[in-house]
């Protein structure tokens, strides 16, 4: 269940750092044709611009809400940790016990 979550959270960490570079990508190229002159140009530019706030803005949003939900399941971890100890250690031998029959079988 971990692992899965964990793999969820830098699945989502990938998609926030890809969006951010595509949206730099896309300020650098609205940059370089700032020289080009034209009321329809123009008015293409003010849109992606718009948009493009409107992306920032909204993947912002999502890595807020990604990093308090990493924080949140931290923080139940934690506390699941502290209140059950003996417990989590019993679970966590199993998983090793798991993995090291797994190994040992290839």
């Amino acid at each position: 269940m971990a692992t899965s979550h964990s793999s969820t959270v830098s699945e989502q960490e990938q998609i926030v750092s890809d969006m951010k570079s595509s949206i730099a990508d896309a300020e650098d190229m609205l940059q370089e044709t700032a020289d080009q002159v034209g009321d329809k140009f123009a008015r293409l530019r003010s849109r992606i611009q718009d948009r493009l706030k409107d992306a920032r803005a909204r993947l912002e949003d999502a890595e807020e809400a990604l990093v308090y939900k990493t924080r949140a399941a931290a923080r139940a971890t934690d506390d699941y940790v502290h209140a059950s100890p003996w417990t989590a250690i019993g679970i966590a031998a199993g998983v090793g016990v798991l993995v090291g029959l797994a190994l040992s079988r290839r």
